[in-house]
């Protein structure tokens, strides 16, 4: 659409695909796949790679001469070069925290003597590692005294994280290296050994071990705690404050897990003498923390807005939990952590955070004032008064504040804030609701200039996700201002399946209820057509990766509604996803085709197999990582291949756009300038399409 603002230059047309017919049989239903020969990665296949540096010059044809182009590389770089930082932990006399300044590719890790804004001295910085920008940091855990540090890092946006251990003060580091997509599980109170899980086979994803390991042993002699047996359940360990005691679960999907509890030095040997606390329960059981022999849990069994309780580790029946801080009606227990004396809650409400502070027996002290609507993020430990907490809303960047909770009242101050050049005080953030196909009220934050006229012509984005229990809260994102400051709305959906209102709403969005989650999406595009916010000719979608399979099922569901789409990273066949990768994990949030019931509701609404041929679709960016260990790029190829030939509209004026990111994965661990590159094309898309590139 909006060709007038294209260059003086040919758009190349999209590249022809050979269509090479396979057909399936599920159940008696036959379903034929014109381009399963894109399912194969660039390096087993010459002729995809081909295909993929044909449509790569398409893209660059179609973007590149864009009159907005320049404008937003201009604006977006300083913009994403802002100072951020990670909410800070206290380890020993350090007070540790991530940090990314300016033009870094990846955050380097600091360590602070003292809680005031001191400066820090670096532990570890993966741009002096490898300064092409593609290493990064995962993960990360100093030791309780702080004298040593763990930390996994993968390459290219793979996320095969390779554990690693170094000394803080002479960044030393140890021969101990495991390898394996590992995950950190707590150190013990020495800071000599520690828990970890990693697939044994990385070529295996359903491969998990929980395993513990002591500094100087052979690796492959670490014994295994836990051991997955079956793709949809992943075994997971964690060591408390008190080492004494450890952890051991078993997940099934986002809804539900198994918890035993072990003493440390037993099941360190092999012992198998773990206490069974819920195992077959259906619900959620999340350890925060033990207190001598008191296990502190928060769980959504017969609490759906979860609730915090106490378990008695030697009588640990269900009968005999006491729960300690209760569910509320009108909000999500989202975060829980122990400080000292205190126990600090952030909740969840109407999908922004406020804070709340207990006493260890649940008898409520005081709130936390936070500076508005926002996303907040706690860390304290037992051992200090002294927490930290991040706040960031779409107005406002993220900042970390400092509060000592033994004084009352409360009187949070700055600890790191970062430097904006452009104003944001006169963009607004409000709430809107809709009501979607059955009724529900689904909630939308709505960001835009004050005064912005009501007369259906402003260009507009809708966001979203939509799974997965995630919750859409505020946040700051940078890539928007640009389109905020010249009159353009940018509007986040609080969907079902998302973590928003507790588990029942997350339920209302997966399995055979996914149809809500899209008819959410479309009860809030057509309230904002309604009420003149937009138009579909000037109302785009956009999502990633959940969020992808969401906007692509918008695009093939109601192409009405939008004049374009972003799908990122996005799953597009349902009907195979869960043989790729890791997708097996996501059976128990979409089921799988080889189930006959779950074959009827993936394949009415799986994109890939609904487009229809001459249908005006609008205009589409397709993006996917060649490194993905998550979502396949074969969902991209092939719906953009698709979408190429069924495609009724203009391919000059609502072009399908393929755009494969060779040096990356999901989208963790990008180096700056590929984030810039990233963004200046999504965003001069967008304003293109929705007319905002002027």
């Amino acid at each position: 659409m909006l060709i007038a603002l294209l260059a003086t230059v040919a758009l190349a047309a999209p590249p022809a695909t050979r269509t090479s017919p396979t057909t399936d049989d599920y159940g008696g239903t036959k379903v034929t796949d014109d381009y399963r020969w894109l399912e194969t990665l660039e390096k087993d296949s010459p002729e995809v790679k081909t295909w993929t540096d044909a449509q790569m010059q398409n893209l660059r044809s179609t973007l590149d001469p864009l009159r907005c182009r320049d404008m937003l590389t201009t604006e977006l770089t300083p913009l994403m070069q802002i100072t951020s930082w990670s909410v800070p932990i206290i380890r020993g006399p350090g007070y540790f925290y991530a940090q990314r300044d300016g033009r870094m590719n990846q955050p380097a890790i600091y360590v602070r003597n003292g809680g005031a804004n001191l400066g820090g001295a670096k532990v570890i910085d993966m741009n002096v590692i490898d300064p092409s920008g593609l290493t990064s940091i995962d993960w990360w855990m100093p030791s309780w005294q702080g004298s040593k540090f763990a930390y996994g890092s993968s390459k290219a946006g793979d996320e095969m994280s390779v554990l690693k251990v170094m000394r803080t003060d002479t960044k030393e580091h140890f021969p101990d290296e495991i390898p394996g997509k590992v995950s950190f599980g707590g150190w013990n109170n020495w800071g000599d050994a520690f828990i970890y899980s990693k697939l044994t086979d990385p070529k295996d994803p359903y491969s998990r071990v929980v395993s513990y390991h002591k500094l100087g042993e052979p690796v492959d002699k670490d014994p295994v705690l836990m051991k997955q047996t079956n793709p949809s359940e992943v075994p997971f360990g964690q060591l408390m404050s008190e080492d004494r005691w450890m952890v051991l679960g078993m997940s099934r999907g986002w809804t539900e897990n198994d918890l035993w509890v072990g003493k440390f030095d037993e099941l360190k040997k092999g012992k198998d003498t773990k206490i069974a606390i819920a195992v077959g329960r259906g619900a959620q059981f999340s350890p925060v923390e033990i207190v001598d022999d008191t296990l502190y849990m928060t769980t959504t069994l017969g609490s759906p807005n979860v609730r915090l309780v106490a378990v008695d580790i030697k009588n640990p029946a269900e009968s005999n939990w006491k729960t300690i801080i209760a569910e509320q009606k009108d909000a999500v227990m989202s975060q829980v952590d122990f400080g000292k004396d205190e126990i600090v809650v952030v909740w969840q409400k109407d999908a922004h955070d406020t804070v709340s502070t207990y006493k260890y027996d649940g008898k409520p002290v005081a709130e936390i004032p936070v500076p508005g609507v926002g996303s907040v993020t706690v860390a304290c430990d037992r051992k200090h008064t002294e927490m930290f907490f991040s706040f960031a809303s779409y107005n406002s960047p993220r900042t970390i504040y400092r509060c000592d909770i033994f004084w009352k009242p409360y009187k949070p101050a700055i600890w790191a804030t970062p430097e904006l050049d452009v104003k944001m005080n006169d963009v607004e953030v409000t709430q809107i609701r809709a009501k979607s196909k059955d009724g529900t009220e689904i909630p939308a934050f709505v960001v835009m200039k004050k005064g912005t006229k009501m007369d259906g012509n402003n260009p507009a984005v809708l966001y979203g996700y939509g799974g997965f229990d995630v919750s859409l809260t505020p946040e700051f994102i940078p890539t928007i201002v640009p389109f905020v400051q010249r009159g353009g709305i940018y509007v986040v959906a609080n969907l079902r399946g998302g973590g928003e209102f507790g588990d029942a709403w997350h339920k209302a969005g997966m399995l055979q209820n996914k149809q809500n989650v899209f008819d959410d999406l479309y009860a809030v595009a057509e309230k904002l057509t309604t009420d003149k916010y937009t138009s579909a000719a000037h109302l785009a979608v956009m999502g990633g990766s959940n969020g992808g399979l969401l906007t692509a099922t918008a695009v093939t569901q109601r192409p009405e509604l939008w004049t374009a789409a972003i799908s990122a990273v996005p799953l597009c066949d349902m009907l195979r996803y869960q043989d790729f990768l890791l997708a097996k994990y996501w059976v128990p949030e979409y089921g799988a085709s080889s189930d006959a019931n779950a074959f009827k509701w993936l394949n009415a609404y799986s994109p890939y197999q609904n487009a229809k041929k001459g249908t005006k679709y609008p205009a589409v960016l397709f993006t996917a990582g060649e490194n993905d260990s998550r979502v396949h790029p074969l969902h991209a190829r092939k719906m953009a291949a698709l979408l190429q030939a069924n495609t009724g509209s203009d391919s000059a004026a609502e072009p399908i756009l393929l755009y494969i990111d060779r040096d990356a994965g999901h989208g963790a661990g990008k180096p700056l300038e590929a984030r810039v590159r990233e963004a200046v094309d999504q965003w001069s898309f967008l304003m293109w399409q929705t007319g905002a590139c002027n």
